[in-house]
């Protein structure tokens, strides 16, 4: 799931009604390989969901992630900054294993997953 804060939902709202675009129309929000780190981060209107895409809610704004970014940003945070130096959004993704100074892109590190061989014991 990605989830949206409210500063953030609020200056997406401005830049859709700036665009003549509605609260119907979703955000898609991706990764693609770039940046100083690894993955970047991409952000668009896009009113074409396609089959392998995933839709979440939040803020009130529907949101598309196709499912291969989904693994890479799952749990992911929306966040707008306001300051004079970054402004803009800011992405707080617990998989990613750091980010560059801009935070625009990341290192990902996977899950740790479960090994599902036995364990032998040779100690009889």
């Amino acid at each position: 799931m990605i989830k949206l804060t409210e500063a953030a939902a609020k200056e997406i709202r401005k830049v859709k009604s700036g665009e003549g675009l509605g609260d119907e129309v979703p955000i898609r929000i991706g990764i693609k390989a770039g940046g100083c780190s690894g993955f970047t981060y991409t952000f668009e209107f896009d009113a074409n969901m396609g089959k392998f895409d995933l839709q979440f809610e939040s803020q009130g704004l529907k949101v598309l992630v196709d499912k291969k970014s989904h693994l890479y940003i799952d749990g992911t945070e929306v966040d707008w900054s306001y300051s004079l130096i970054d402004r803009g959004l800011k992405f707080t993704n617990p998989a990613a294993k750091g980010s560059c100074g801009c935070g625009t892109s990341f290192v990902y590190e996977p899950k740790e997953q479960e090994s599902s061989l036995p364990t032998l014991d040779f100690n009889l």
